[in-house]
């Protein structure tokens, strides 16, 4: 069939392409061979040389083959709302964050005009409910993610937000009209939608809110890190300068990037390993000083993407057990730690609270009291984080939540945008 408009989910952690011929929808396309699911294409991008680049799965393989040289990038969609973020320098030239969001859209482009075997240049993209809090830098995110679309090819860019992507795609359930809540729980961001819905495309007048927040699934691995694994990779350090009275700590702001899948490779920063080498010099005990050489392992063998992995399993793990059995080994580098529900459910607290609170917000918003929601569509691999469900079983009651298709709901939501949109 003839491709149009291509519909593109790009997530933080995972990205999908499906497409229309103006009237009706074409299914996700496989991007990725090589992965479990050919159709979904992980985030990740890496260039171990000028002109080079590998995506998906392929990157994350090509990275440990040529042992770690080059760049790897991940989570790039959650600096599109950072102005402190302008971009960084690959290689031999500097690139600003949308002409490096471009190539990872551009290699989306191309595999799927070769797949349909024809030139598109429309495109509606997802975008999440709320970038930012802050509108100015909502705005900068939407202006900077168009950008990149251009620089990409496409000329006729619309966009979508996430949870109502997933709410046109939702729709095909109903037996008839609802009043219904979309729960969107991602990497990068969870997003919420209230509207009146039944089996036929709905309109603009039937959304009463959308909402969302800019914490989801790689803010729980950080608490994961923080509080658990990043202690046997010195962040609880204690030094004292020589002449000093003042037991020291590490700056929060290299705490927060060590404990973040898509910051810890700043940690390689000339003026930083001069702080973590001098933090590591005077030391106050000897315990710590070995800690230390972890980290710098960790940080000059470019191990961070392989160690959130690791930590990214063990949060699955927490979801459905008591315990996860967390191990890390590579060469200077045994790391285990038995890791409970408990603990985890500790640390997440914070992040849920976040979240359900954004959750109430939309309801607020809607002029909809809980009890009026007749049904909660859940969607993202994030939503089964057990504390998040006792919260949404706690506001609607368990028989109203509805387990939808984790990744394929938005992407499929978009194609329908696309079309009701007459692109």
């Amino acid at each position: 069939m003839a491709a149009r408009c291509y519909a593109i989910d790009f997530g933080t952690s995972n990205s999908l392409l499906a497409a229309t011929d103006g009237v009706l929808t074409l299914p996700p396309i496989g991007l990725d061979p090589s992965a479990p699911d050919p159709t979904v294409l992980k985030s990740v991008l890496y260039t171990p040389s000028v002109g080079k680049w590998y995506f998906g799965a392929e990157a994350v393989t090509q990275y440990g083959e040529h042992l770690a040289e080059g760049r790897l990038f991940r989570s790039l969609k959650k600096y599109l709302p950072d102005p402190s973020f302008s971009g960084t320098h690959v290689l031999n030239r500097f690139y600003n964050l949308p002409e490096l969001i471009a190539v990872f859209l551009r290699e989306l482009r191309e595999r799927a005009n070769k797949h349909f075997d024809q030139d598109v240049t429309a495109v509606v993209l997802g975008r999440p409910a709320v970038f930012a809090s802050d509108p100015t830098k909502d705005a900068l995110a939407e202006k900077r993610l168009t950008s990149a679309a251009n620089l990409a090819g496409f000329k006729d860019v619309a966009f979508c937000p996430e949870p109502v992507a997933a709410a046109y795609e939702f729709r095909h359930q109903l037996d008839k009209r609802r009043k219904v809540l979309i729960a969107d729980f991602g990497g990068g961001t969870s997003d919420f939608t209230v509207l009146n819905m039944d089996r036929d495309r709905f309109t603009d007048r039937d959304l009463l809110a959308t909402h969302g927040i800019p914490i989801a699934g790689d803010r729980f691995d950080g608490g994961i890190m923080k509080h658990m694994i990043a202690p046997h990779f010195g962040s609880e350090i204690v030094y004292r300068m020589p002449m000093g009275n003042n037991d020291l700590h590490l700056p929060q702001q290299l705490i927060n990037k060590l404990c973040s899948a898509a910051d810890i490779s700043f940690l390689s920063r000339s003026d930083i390993m001069l702080l973590l080498k001098e933090a590591q010099r005077w030391s106050i005990t000897p315990e710590n000083s070995l800690r230390m050489d972890r980290l710098f392992i960790l940080i000059e063998e470019h191990l961070g993407y392989k160690l959130f992995k690791s930590i990214e399993q063990s949060k699955i793990e927490l979801s459905g057990s008591e315990i996860s059995h967390f191990r890390f080994d590579h060469p200077g580098i045994v790391v285990e730690e038995e890791l409970s529900a408990t603990k985890f459910k500790e640390v997440s607290a914070d992040l849920v609270t976040q979240i359900v609170g954004a959750l109430d917000e939309t309801l607020l918003r809607a002029g909809v009291k809980a009890d009026e929601i007749e049904i909660v569509c859940c969607t993202g691999g994030t939503a089964k984080i057990p504390e998040l469900r006792v919260e949404l079983e706690r506001r609607f009651g368990a028989d109203k939540l509805r387990q939808h298709r984790h990744f394929h709901s938005v992407v499929g939501g978009l194609a329908e945008r696309a079309v009701a949109l007459g692109l």
